[in-house]
């Protein structure tokens, strides 16, 4: 089963942004991230409207990230981009007839609303901030002639 990655890609375009500290055009994401500038746009087009990036047309127009990093979260980007499924499993059948499978389902779906709810608060603790500091402490770990590469 393919994974869903649309939040590790979105808060990746999110943190290059950031570093930039000006404009960013969808053609400059689009390489950075190795995509067509169309996803960039349809991705960012979301968060726009829920008021994290802003664009401007033109020249040295672009994206650019709208609120202090400090205030988006993990969970507001995940909010933002529609709340993809979390998890992968699922039941066998959702009403089966089989009393054994009724007793797998109701302990699965225990298990898996309390995995989601940790995930979702934890998402809720980690702004872009501190995504920003872990990749700025990575980057001062690594030696000096490899820093001018920030992707990759």
């Amino acid at each position: 089963m393919k994974r869903d990655s649309r939040l590790s890609g979105v808060l990746h375009v999110l943190l290059h942004m950031a570093e930039q500290g000006a404009p960013m055009t969808s053609d400059q994401l689009a390489k950075a991230m190795q995509t067509h500038p169309v996803v960039i746009r349809r991705i960012l087009g979301g968060l726009r409207d829920a008021g994290f990036v802003h664009s401007e047309k033109g020249h040295g127009g672009g994206w650019t990230i709208a609120r202090d990093l400090a205030e988006i979260t993990m969970r507001d980007v995940y909010d933002a981009i529609g709340r993809p499924s979390l998890m992968a499993m699922g039941n066998r059948t959702e009403a089966p007839g089989c009393l054994v499978e009724q007793a797998v389902n109701a302990a699965l779906d225990t298990s898996f609303q309390e995995a989601e709810a940790l995930l979702l608060a934890r998402f809720g603790e980690v702004t872009l901030a501190a995504l920003a500091a872990d990749f700025h402490a990575r980057m001062a770990a690594r030696p000096p002639q490899t820093q001018e590469h920030i992707h990759g």
